[in-house]
């Protein structure tokens, strides 16, 4: 994974655990199924979470649980999808909660780097994914490195939004004290889910009306 890209702020943070032996065996489980499979996102996407949002700037926390594994969507951020790929349905979703929540129009592209640029961190709890093989790389080791992530930022920040979207994403932020943060809960926006309280969670706006109330420059979603 020589090739990966990481902003120095999260290198920095999240360098002992790449020293652990857990994580010795992560790399090389990987490196072998990229060599060895397709596998999802290409190899200098699998930070690119953490290079596009870097430490001192995060303001957002957004945990979804494993890439996409059709061809050409997974880009290393989660729920994204690259220039002029299709919409998946839980994006789609997203898309018309945003709009209905802030009345922000719904995008041409499913390219969510900018929201990256602005603080937000689109973390999935695992990193990589063999193609069509949903969970292929489930229990590897990405889930121990992620909770580390989550970890970090729950003990070093305060004044962080996290939206945790269904019961995978509220249990892994349940470390994030609710009282320095803002903790937001709603079922995850799959089109098996999301009317059951997704839509009309209002997540985006609260989020804004959250930063600002901290002196920090909300999201243009």
């Amino acid at each position: 994974m020589a090739d990966v890209r990481i902003a120095q702020s999260w290198h920095e943070i999240l360098d002992d655990e790449f020293h652990k032996p857990y994580f010795d065996e992560l790399v090389g489980f990987v490196k072998s199924e990229y060599a060895t499979t397709e596998v999802y996102p290409k190899g200098s996407n699998i930070f690119r979470a953490f290079d596009k949002c870097p430490f001192d700037k995060l303001k957002v926390v957004i945990i979804g649980q494993d890439p996409y594994h059709g061809p050409g969507q997974a880009n290393g951020l989660c729920f994204s999808v690259g220039e002029g790929v299709p919409f998946p349905p839980s994006l789609q979703n997203i898309f018309k909660e945003v709009h209905a929540d802030t009345g922000a129009e719904i995008p041409s592209t499913g390219e969510l780097e900018r929201w990256a640029e602005q603080g937000v961190l689109l973390l999935n709890a695992v990193l990589t994914v063999r193609a069509h093989q949903a969970a292929s790389h489930a229990g590897r080791g990405w889930e121990q490195f992620t909770d580390a992530v989550v970890r970090a930022i729950a003990e070093r920040k305060e004044g962080i939004v996290y939206m945790l979207w269904g019961s995978y994403a509220q249990k892994k932020g349940a470390i994030a004290d609710p009282r320095r943060n803002l903790i937001l809960r709603a079922v995850h926006p799959s089109p098996l889910s999301a009317y059951r309280g997704f839509f009309g969670c209002r997540h985006f706006s609260q989020a804004n009306d959250y930063l600002k109330s901290i002196g920090k420059e909300p999201i243009v979603w």
